[in-house]
């Protein structure tokens, strides 16, 4: 009896683990992690908040880190410290080619450095085709503190796959195997005849 009583607290364990598993949503990617329902980005010591949108695919859906699809995408980057205001900001997107030794020729995406007084940076980029990217943020006089993020737009991450194509088969399998497993040692409710 106690080793199917100790099987039984194995198959809760692992139903509840793949249940965590499935349900986690925040994770950190490079410079951008989730905080209070907020994505912030870190540039140096200085953080902001990052919003963007797709407005032909998304409407307002906020994303955080990778792009959903192809097609005009628009980011906004609205300071949190206020220091921020006075120091100029410079953004640019760039293939992620594994090296950035010529910036200018992977560059897709330029925002020269400029100082935003109201406290938010926002742009307007038409992405024409799926791939991997990496953003940059630089701040500061000396352009001192920076932010390098990847990400991709119009990728499916492995997670993702793997959770929409196993999920559904994996939820049931497990299901089954927990009420065979939690039916077994019940007794029938009356007795046999003799």
């Amino acid at each position: 009896m106690r080793p199917f009583v100790d099987l039984k607290l194995t198959v809760g364990c692992v139903v509840l683990a793949v249940g965590a598993l499935v349900s986690s949503q925040a994770h950190a990617h490079g410079g951008l992690s989730m905080a209070e329902d907020m994505c912030k980005l870190t540039v140096g010591s200085y953080t902001m908040h990052f919003s963007g949108y797709q407005p032909e695919n998304t409407q307002q859906q906020q994303f955080c880190e990778d792009i959903p699809a192809t097609g005009q995408t628009i980011v906004v980057l609205d300071y949190i410290e206020a220091e921020l205001r006075a120091l100029p900001a410079d953004v640019r997107i760039i293939q992620d080619t594994g090296s950035e030794e010529n910036l200018e020729a992977i560059t897709v995406f330029h925002l020269p450095a400029k100082v935003y007084p109201n406290g938010s940076i926002d742009f307007a980029h038409t992405f024409d085709k799926p791939g991997k990217f990496v953003g940059i943020v630089t701040v500061g006089d000396k352009m001192e503190h920076i932010s390098k993020f990847p990400f991709s737009v119009g990728e499916p991450k492995f997670y993702s796959k793997f959770l929409n194509i196993y999920m559904f088969p994996v939820a049931a399998v497990l299901i089954v195997l927990g009420i065979v497993f939690f039916m077994r040692d019940r007794k029938p409710s009356h007795p046999a005849a003799s």
